[in-house]
């Protein structure tokens, strides 16, 4: 008990509130529902056969079914209506190798989920130890997820050939007796098939969780993290060598700038005449009005 308290205060137990861990527990209650529906099932069927001769007649026949559905080895005794003569019968078909192997996947998805559930609450550190553990999960949560979907969907084909080898109406069929129009056969009632229908949902169901947790094992791998760093920089490096560049281009027009006044300079104090003419006619016919301001009094002065 004090163990128990220590590992709930340590807060082992906050990752089954995280996507892995909780799928993971999920996978494991579904695969118990998938292996509990297809391999505890049994039922029966019930038919009658009524001869010409009542003394002859047998009006409940009670054929059991169950898993893994092998219906050949499924035996049952009728009347020929033919004095006390009774035949032995079996049903058609061996449906086993379907749902034995559902529910072999099911136990082993049962027994995987169990130990990874086990190991991220406990061994959480030695998991994500050199990245081993998260990809041997992502390997095995792929194969699972194939092997789901090929066992469902076969299992699903195998229940449906369980139905007509087990309807009532066909098993009558087998018997000699129903061939003969004086007696009369009727089906009392069929096997029951609504769990065995369960356990076909829950076979998608546990393929659909496992596929879904493909997505939070990768992201637990290396992959997935070598992919986040690897585009952020590049997205870090374009704005960088862009603002290098205009950051150049500002100075170079800066020196560029800073050098054309120091050449006017040396060709004399008018040498900057061309470069305002350019601004505009106004500016120039200032500075014409401005130098023959200046130039007037000193060549009158010159003339006197």
């Amino acid at each position: 008990m004090d163990l128990f308290n220590q590992i709930v205060s340590s807060g082992s137990f906050r990752i089954l509130k995280e996507p892995l861990a909780f799928l993971r527990a999920l996978e494991w209650l579904f695969a118990i529902f998938a292996f509990a529906t297809c391999g505890g099932y049994s039922g029966e069927l019930r038919v009658s056969v009524d001869c010409a001769n009542k003394t002859q007649s047998d009006l409940s026949i009670d054929i059991a079914i169950n898993y893994p559905f092998r219906l050949y080895q499924v035996n049952f005794d009728a009347p020929t209506c033919e004095g006390k003569r009774r035949e032995k019968l079996s049903l058609i078909g061996d449906l086993s190798s379907s749902a034995e192997f559902f529910v072999t996947i099911a136990v082993f998805a049962f027994l995987y989920s169990l130990a990874a559930t086990v190991v991220y609450i406990f061994y959480q550190n030695k998991y994500r130890e050199n990245n081993r553990g998260p990809l041997i999960d992502f390997i095995v949560t792929v194969v699972f997820s194939f092997l789901w979907l090929v066992s469902s969907s076969g299992w699903a084909k195998g229940l449906s050939d369980v139905k007509v080898a087990t309807d009532p109406d066909e098993v009558l069929l087998l018997i000699s007796a129903c061939k003969q129009p004086t007696n009369k056969c009727t089906s009392v009632r069929g096997p029951v098939m609504s769990i065995l229908n369960t356990s076909v949902v829950f076979g998608f169901l546990n393929f659909i969780l496992w596929a879904g947790n493909i997505w939070f094992v990768f992201k637990e791998t290396g992959w997935h993290a070598s992919g986040v760093q690897r585009y952020p920089q590049e997205t870090r490096e374009k704005p960088s060598s862009n603002y290098n560049q205009s950051l150049n281009q500002g100075v170079y027009s800066q020196d560029s700038y800073g050098q054309t006044p120091g050449y006017n300079q040396q060709q004399g104090g008018y040498g900057q005449q061309p470069s305002l003419g350019q601004t505009g006619g106004l500016g120039q016919q200032n500075y014409n009005q401005a130098q023959y301001n200046q130039t007037g009094p000193t060549d009158f002065a010159n003339q006197i």
